[in-house]
């Protein structure tokens, strides 16, 4: 790890935050801000996945606190401009830089800070790695980046009362991610998916695909009015989203078996697996090549 980027990761936050991050309200008490479709080796800023809060009568619940401290302040301090609740709760859905890199701005909170049971021993293993790139990542905002484990961590399922509300917290075996969490806000039945749901972006693979495939299918029996994911629109169909999804994993995972039969290195099925999506997802050339790699070894052994 280069000298400039030890001094930048143990400074405290000092920069100019700029205005508290834009946040739509999607129901009563839950507001969500939508990240941009960019790809995070392109210096994507640290904002890129969707970021939510929930206000019960008791205090607030955070879900996902974007890629840096910057973006993490900027929505504290747009819950500020909400409610003067406490903040006893900050989410993360899963270990992705994009999703967890905010975390330290809610130290000063005291929260308890919930994730998946798997998501410790996660953050440890890929540390080294995030705070490494962090710096490429999101340039002079990645000072005070911190990799900061649950303290309340989900095996199976777990509730969490706000006040005139119940979050039922779901754990999921590997998926699109080694520690996969989804949260159901029972008041209003909106269900956030975490990156186990892309619309529009297409969906990233660092986990199983096989199991992710099966993890879709329990998702769509949850009976949710809305539904929030990891990146891309609110929708009111989840289960057309989840189809949509389902049918690009499904046919990568047909194409890249399929080329594997027929002896075809891994270069060549780069070429080929999934092209018929091609037109149907942001970002799919540099996504979809990333996913190839990823499974195409795996497959390989089956």
């Amino acid at each position: 790890m280069s000298r400039l980027l030890l001094i930048m990761i143990t400074l405290l936050p000092g920069l100019a935050l700029g205005a508290a991050l834009p946040v739509e309200k999607i129901a009563p008490g839950i507001y969500v801000h939508h990240g941009e479709h960019k790809d995070i080796d392109a210096g994507y800023g640290g904002d890129i996945c969707n970021i939510s809060f929930i206000v019960g009568s008791k205090g607030v619940a955070i879900i996902d606190t974007g890629g840096s401290p910057v973006i993490g302040a900027r929505l504290r301090e747009a819950i500020r401009k909400v409610t003067a609740l406490p903040i006893l709760y900050v989410i993360n859905t899963h270990v992705h830089p994009d999703h967890a890199l905010g975390n330290a701005a809610f130290k000063q909170d005291h929260p308890v800070f919930v994730g998946h049971s798997k998501l410790s021993e996660a953050m440890a293993q890929r540390s080294g790695i995030y705070l490494q790139n962090q710096l490429v990542w999101v340039g002079a905002d990645a000072a005070g980046t911190e990799l900061i484990p649950p303290t309340l961590a989900v095996s199976t399922t777990h509730d969490l009362d706000l006040g005139g509300r119940t979050l039922s917290l779901t754990a999921y075996p590997v998926a699109h991610s080694p520690s996969d969490l989804t949260v159901f806000d029972t008041a209003t039945r909106t269900l956030w998916t975490g990156d186990l749901l892309f619309i529009e972006r297409t969906p990233s693979v660092d986990g199983d695909l096989l199991s992710w495939l099966q993890v879709i299918g329990q998702l769509r029996e949850i009976n949710s009015t809305r539904t929030v994911p990891g990146h891309g629109a609110v929708t009111d169909n989840g289960r057309a989203a989840l189809d949509a999804e389902e049918r690009y994993l499904s046919t990568l995972l047909s194409d890249v078996r399929s080329a594997i039969e027929q002896g075809h290195s891994m270069e060549q099925t780069i070429a080929t697996a999934a092209q018929s999506e091609q037109g149907k997802w942001v970002l799919f050339n540099t996504t979809n090549r990333r996913n190839i790699a990823r499974i195409f070894p795996m497959l390989e052994w089956e």
